[in-house]
């Protein structure tokens, strides 16, 4: 791999995870996958979503942050690179998707202060999926807890993400559109998107359709 770090990013059910993973067994990466099914307040939250927001988008914040600061600081002279399944920003997209204006100004000041801290990736990949591929993959996988997610709430994280990518213009970004494509499955597919992750990408947005 051509870069250091490397996030893989996308909306629920985009494939983040899918991606990360794939590469990272092939290029003897370090991978750094998000816990979030240790989470006791998602399950909570996705019932009752009023009351579960801020507890929820807090213990992310806290969760990630405690989980990039310690694998992105610790050396492994056995991996070449390392590859994560989100990005840090991911926090504050969703909390401001979910928390009310109060809880979300409170949220965005702690972001803030410890956003700093941490490296940011020389590369980011955003998989773009409409909803119909994203409830599509939400329904394969079958977490119960994300079977009623609504399509208005995949639009508005999605909608949040581009808002985000758009600041990102010191950042090398790729958006790659997935919605005709099968990296799992088909291996050609797979490597098209390897070949767009190793080139020499200048800082910026750069978007693919495969």
């Amino acid at each position: 791999m051509r870069y250091n770090y490397i996030a893989i990013e996308g909306n629920i059910g985009a494939g983040k995870t899918s991606l990360a993973t794939m590469i990272s067994e092939q290029f003897n990466g370090k991978l750094i996958l998000e816990q979030f099914e240790d989470n006791s307040f998602l399950p909570k939250f996705y019932k009752e979503p009023d009351k579960y927001a801020f507890p929820l988008e807090m213990s992310f914040l806290a969760e990630r942050y405690q989980q990039l600061k310690d694998q992105l600081t610790k050396q492994d002279l056995f991996r070449t690179f390392t590859i994560s399944d989100y990005l840090f920003i991911k926090s504050l997209i969703f909390a401001k998707n979910n928390l009310q204006a109060d809880e979300f100004a409170l949220f965005s000041t702690m972001f803030t202060i410890i956003d700093e801290f941490l490296p940011k990736p020389d590369l980011l990949v955003y998989l773009y999926l409409d909803v119909r591929g994203l409830q599509r993959n939400i329904k394969n996988r079958g977490r119960s807890y994300e079977q009623e997610i609504q399509d208005t709430y995949l639009e508005n994280i999605q909608n949040g993400y581009f808002d985000h990518i758009r600041k990102m213009n010191n950042t090398r970004v790729l958006i790659i559109d997935t919605n005709n494509i099968d990296f799992v499955e088909n291996a050609g597919d797979y490597e098209s998107i390897l070949s767009l992750i190793d080139k020499d990408h200048s800082p910026g947005i750069h978007r693919f359709t495969l």
